[in-house]
């Protein structure tokens, strides 16, 4: 497991490292309208590709900017996203990451989120515990929704009359504050260490939450569907909180919400 996180590391900072070489240097493409996908991406997808498939060949390799093809007969998978917060990089706005998860058998079992614009590494390893940059981690004790700080994310084009915007609103009077920061790795990271109480999105993919629902679960917090049924990697609808207190409540505000 130790050799796993330790790669995991490298090559989540390695990545890091072409993000922060690239800022400010790039050409910008679009992947769909408002989507916004920079040369930097690839670059940190395929150094740590490199890294990852030096020291695990045998192992699959799933990257966000379509790389790797899943075999059948592979125990481990590394699920990457080489740069979670594009739109804020491309803005010049200090808060994205690297994320870096690897399942064995569907199961996360190693995860790392880097964030390479303050130096900040979170890494976990199942039944190991959470850490940023090697000091041990926990979730915040808040149980009371109203006390707590309440982060989500939207996909690109987002319309006033979704889901997504109907759950929002609802939120808005039931915990203290909202945040939304433009990073899922990053807001499951804050929620691991603390900063943030719980956290939800329901357009997210694999490659974004991967490392970070393992960072939740390491750091004592709660991790589940929307619905509330477990959490299923494929389908990343997540909800993630600090407590099963709060947890409890996020689910029962954004349920109501989606029947008004």
């Amino acid at each position: 497991m130790h050799a796993f996180l330790a790669v995991c590391e490298e090559a989540a900072r390695a990545g890091g490292e072409v993000l922060q070489h690239w800022r400010g240097r790039f050409a910008v493409r679009s992947k769909a309208p408002a989507d916004l996908v920079t040369e930097a991406d690839f670059q940190s997808q395929r150094r740590i590709r490199e890294i990852v498939l030096k020291a695990f060949p045998d192992h699959d390799f799933l990257g966000e900017e379509a790389d790797g093809i899943p075999t059948e007969t592979a125990k481990y998978r590394w699920i990457v996203d080489p740069l979670d917060g594009t739109t804020n990089y491309v803005h010049g706005l200090p808060h994205y990451s690297v994320s870096i998860g690897l399942m064995q058998d569907d199961e996360p079992i190693v995860g790392v989120v880097f964030d390479p614009a303050k130096d900040e590494c979170f890494a976990a390893a199942k039944g190991f515990g959470a850490t940023l940059n090697g000091e041990s981690i926990r979730a915040s004790q808040v149980v009371g929704l109203e006390e707590a700080l309440v982060v989500t994310g939207f996909a690109p084009g987002v319309t006033g009359d979704s889901e997504e915007a109907a759950m929002f609103l609802h939120m808005l009077g039931h915990c203290q504050a909202i945040r939304r920061l433009g990073s899922s790795a990053l807001n499951l990271a804050y929620v691991a260490c603390g900063r943030l109480d719980a956290y939800w999105g329901t357009t997210v993919k694999s490659w974004d939450v991967a490392a970070g629902i393992l960072l939740v679960r390491e750091a004592g917090g709660v991790v589940s569907d929307i619905d509330g049924t477990p959490f299923k990697l494929e389908f990343p609808r997540t909800v993630a909180s600090a407590t099963p207190q709060i947890h409890q409540q996020v689910l029962s505000v954004l349920q109501r919400a989606t029947r008004m």
